[in-house]
């Protein structure tokens, strides 16, 4: 959809070129120009359209008549993926490379359950250490793909790690940023599920408290700050308060082995607390870089 898009914009705008001794410079100017980059700007340019439209239809030329087929498409165009994490961490996984890799102005919303939870709740790359799940049932011994960090090696594109219920304004901030990016965006939002065998009810709460373990940062991560000769990543959350199993052991998915092994049980929870310690560790330097490194060079 994306290319289809571009391709339509890139028709408009040719158009637009040719038809200028008609419509006037200014006018096809302001058009080609407009900064859309704001809601206020999007409304603007709509309203642009609207009499650029008016104006085509006196005018009889084929030239004209294809442009008015086209001309909606210099409104700016918002694009998003919305996928679950089985999609994105395992088995999209190379797609979902692929389109970052692009560049194309696209945006990504992973809604991540941890689990493949459409076909049963099997255990994916984004299912957590010591948690449980179909093909994981002694805990699972691995560490959790950190997709983020992954994104964010490309340098250009656009990454976010966010939950409504522990921030909801910086959930609204990644994604209008998001939003705004020109280029390929990223945002990981914790989804809480029935499969972590917790009550609904207290999903929200769940998602607070796995912000406050450290064991889901909020981070942001804005290309666009690097030119300004800014850190681009942005952690958004402190320092966690409570431990780990503080947060995990309200689910059954991690609760369930406390009771059939106890002590791999408390085994993986420390390899998990530890997992979580370091990538908090990893976080924080990535956020403490000062505006030195990231000085324009001259």
């Amino acid at each position: 959809m994306r290319v289809t898009a571009d391709k339509h914009l890139a028709m408009a705008q040719d158009l637009l070129k040719k038809l200028e001794p008609k419509l006037g410079q200014d006018f096809v100017n302001e058009i080609l120009e407009a900064p859309q980059i704001f809601e206020s700007g999007i409304v603007k340019q709509r309203q642009r359209v609207a009499f650029l439209k008016e104006k085509l239809q006196p005018i009889n030329s084929s030239d004209a008549k294809h442009l008015l087929s086209v001309a909606d498409h210099l409104v700016r165009r918002s694009v998003w993926l919305i996928g679950g994490d089985g999609w994105a961490y395992d088995i999209g996984s190379g797609g979902l490379d692929h389109a970052l890799a692009s560049g194309r102005n696209i945006n990504v919303l992973v809604l991540d359950t941890e689990v493949y939870s459409n076909t049963g709740g099997q255990s994916s790359k984004a299912t957590p250490t010591a948690a449980t799940a179909k093909f994981a049932s002694a805990g699972k011994r691995v560490g959790k793909k950190d997709l983020a960090l992954q994104a964010i090696s490309y340098g250009n594109v656009y990454v976010a790690q966010i939950a409504m219920g522990a921030n909801p304004q910086q959930t609204l901030l990644a994604m209008r940023e998001a939003e705004a990016y020109e280029g390929p965006s990223l945002i990981l939002a914790y989804s809480h599920c029935i499969a972590h065998g917790i009550d609904m009810e207290k999903g929200l709460t769940q998602q607070k408290l796995a912000v406050a373990s450290g064991y889901w940062p909020l981070i942001r991560y804005n290309p666009t700050l690097r030119k300004k000769g800014e850190n681009p990543f942005v952690l958004d959350s402190p320092r966690p308060i409570i431990a780990l199993r503080d947060y995990a052991y309200n689910e059954l998915r991690y609760k369930i082995l406390t009771r059939t092994n106890p002590e791999e049980a408390e085994k993986l929870m420390q390899l998990a607390q530890e997992l979580v310690d370091l990538r908090w560790k990893t976080y924080e330097e990535m956020a403490s870089y000062g505006a030195k490194e990231f000085a324009p060079v001259a």
